[in-house]
């Protein structure tokens, strides 16, 4: 099962950064008023640690503020961002990824933040009651995936030696997987439906669009029995030709549609 190796944000822009700081002070009336920046990077560092991760985002929001301009306000942002992706709160991790990669585009952290926003939009956590469902991320709203595939794009396309490259192009082959999956859920259904003209378009686009996965011998099979249902027997003759020639012996051209099983397209 491939996992993502994020601990902590890694510390290639902190160098330096507490030691300019050490004699700052602030006039805040919060508790942390007379903290040092090392003390609120510590104290921040301990919460995330801990797993508290909503009492580190405030300590690194007031630590970005304290510090701006410096090499450490760079890493109280990702940090934050690193906090809020753990307390599930992709929304906002997202916002403070683009806001830092806005203000920073020359960092050696970028690496890190793509990989740490596709992470936030990829979200592979399928639920606590997922293996009754049965519902696979093929059958959910694909923007947020397609979201993530961009990130892990530029990732691999800018960094092809960043650490997180691999971990990156294997992600970037389950997501494509997923996005044929859900044309190839949509044809299914309406397939069910007897809503042959709008089968044969969702699995059309399966196979146009997404060439070379799993899901193309079922969105075959469901184009190839539209067509017969539409009573398109050239169109149907031709589908189950490239069927055959694609997948010789396919077990769709026998035994027809699949009884549901563990996603054929989950790569961990």
């Amino acid at each position: 099962m491939v996992r993502a190796k994020l601990s902590m944000v890694p510390a290639l822009i902190l160098a330096g950064g507490i030691g300019l700081l050490a004699g700052c002070s602030t006039t805040s009336s919060d508790d942390t008023a007379n903290w040092s920046p090392n003390r609120l990077y510590s104290e921040a560092r301990d919460e995330l640690n801990a797993g508290a991760y909503d009492k580190a985002v405030p300590l690194l929001e007031r630590l970005e503020g304290r510090a701006a301009g410096t090499p450490l306000a760079q890493q109280a942002q990702l940090e934050k961002a690193y906090a809020q992706y753990k307390a599930n709160d992709n929304a906002q991790a997202v916002a403070t990824l683009d806001r830092f990669m806005r203000l920073h585009p020359a960092s050696p952290a970028i690496d890190y933040a793509l990989y740490l926003k596709a992470l936030a939009n990829f979200n592979d956590r399928l639920g606590m009651f997922s293996f009754i469902t049965r519902q696979d991320l093929s059958e959910r709203d694909q923007m947020a995936s397609k979201e993530s595939y961009e990130s892990l794009r530029v990732l691999v396309t800018r960094f092809p030696e960043s650490r997180y490259t691999p971990d990156a192009q294997a992600r970037m082959r389950y997501i494509v997987n997923a996005l044929a999956g859900y044309e190839l859920h949509v044809a299914r259904y309406y397939f069910s439906r007897g809503a042959y003209v709008a089968a044969a378009s969702r699995a059309q686009s399966a196979v146009a669009d997404y060439q070379g996965v799993p899901a193309q011998e079922e969105a075959l099979f469901i184009l190839h029995r539209s067509y017969e249902a539409l009573g398109l027997t050239q169109l149907a003759a031709d589908t189950r030709r490239v069927l055959e020639k694609s997948y010789p012996g396919s077990d769709y051209l026998t035994s027809g549609f699949k009884s549901r099983q563990d996603p054929w397209w989950k790569l961990w």
